[in-house]
């Protein structure tokens, strides 16, 4: 590695609760999912209701408008194009250049790393995230989000992140699906 590598790890807010479903209705259509496909999945979520008891009460029955059902083996899926919407907004210029492809994210259902070369880049990525993430109804959880530079360099370079106001926190180990990335871009941690 010949340069720093800057990297945001995003958490969001009870991500899978917030999907809402007209948006992802809308995103399937753009995609052209397959009619059979897409009315399984519309079914799965369509006039769903759902009551609450409480001491042997139950209340009305109110419409469910939003979520994505938690393990259910389509949910990650459904998520990875939700958030479509909101990654297809990020700056085509930022991020590293692997055989002539730009790619500023990597993600699989919540998980999303953002990268870049600068820490100015991965600032302005972090904050059309926020943007765009919001406009979709998610929200990011700013104390569990943190940052990391991975860097050659014997002192490790400062991650000056913030958002709403917080700085991110930096860390110098992540482990991101399975797999712990480390500052020093190594990973002679995880063999043994």
């Amino acid at each position: 590695m010949q340069r720093d590598l800057h990297l945001c790890f995003i958490d969001y807010s009870k991500a899978f609760d917030k999907v809402r479903h007209t948006e992802l209705f809308r995103m399937l259509e753009k995609l052209d999912i397959d009619g059979k496909d897409m009315r399984a999945i519309r079914n799965l979520y369509w006039d769903q209701t759902a009551s609450v008891r409480i001491e042997g009460e139950h209340s009305d029955f109110k419409p469910i408008k939003r979520g994505v059902r938690q393990g259910y083996v389509m949910s990650p899926d459904l998520f990875n194009l939700y958030s479509e919407i909101i990654l297809r907004n990020l700056d085509g210029t930022s991020g590293l250049k692997i055989n002539g492809e730009n790619v500023n994210n990597l993600r699989y259902a919540d998980d999303t790393v953002l990268i870049a070369e600068s820490g100015k880049q991965l600032q302005k990525l972090l904050d059309t995230v926020v943007f765009e993430s919001k406009r979709m109804g998610l929200s990011l959880n700013v104390k569990k989000t943190e940052c990391m530079v991975i860097s050659k360099k014997s002192s490790n370079p400062k991650c000056n992140l913030i958002s709403k106001g917080e700085k991110i926190k930096q860390v110098i180990k992540f482990k991101y699906l399975g797999c712990l990335i480390t500052s020093d871009g190594r990973c002679t941690s995880e063999i043994s």
